[in-house]
């Protein structure tokens, strides 16, 4: 993988920006092998982004990625707090409103995808609209 840097005068390495695009697509990726079905990516809505919006037989998952490099401060997963959780639901909320859809009428999942160093672990439906 990748070694992360927060400046961008380091070469030969990914700035924050660079850095989170090749997770996301990364991520991208491994869910289509998984056989779900790109819809968007990083779709920015006043108060938050959902990194990517997929589909898995009729369930929209909105799928958060995470990236750390190492375990020490608890792995990638760990930082998806309450708060980053309230600003996906928004999000997605305001998003399927755009759609003609709602929590209540369309059948969804938020997921988180982390890559911790070198490993992936993807959390299906690591949290629900009801938080």
């Amino acid at each position: 993988m990748a070694e992360i840097l927060s400046g961008s005068n380091h070469p030969g390495q990914l700035s924050r920006q660079q850095a989170g695009a090749h997770y996301e697509l990364q991520a991208r990726r491994f869910l289509e092998r998984k056989g779900l079905r790109f819809i968007a990516a990083n779709v920015h809505i006043r108060g938050g982004e959902i990194d990517l919006i997929m589909q898995q037989h009729d369930v929209i998952v909105f799928v958060e990625v995470r990236y750390r490099r190492s375990h020490c401060f608890g792995g990638a997963a760990a930082s998806v707090t309450r708060s980053k959780q309230q600003k996906l639901l928004h999000t997605a909320r305001n998003w399927l409103a755009r759609t003609s859809g709602s929590f209540d009428t369309v059948d969804c999942r938020f997921d988180v995808l982390a890559f911790t160093g070198n490993e992936i672990e993807w959390l299906t439906n690591a949290f629900t609209a009801d938080v």
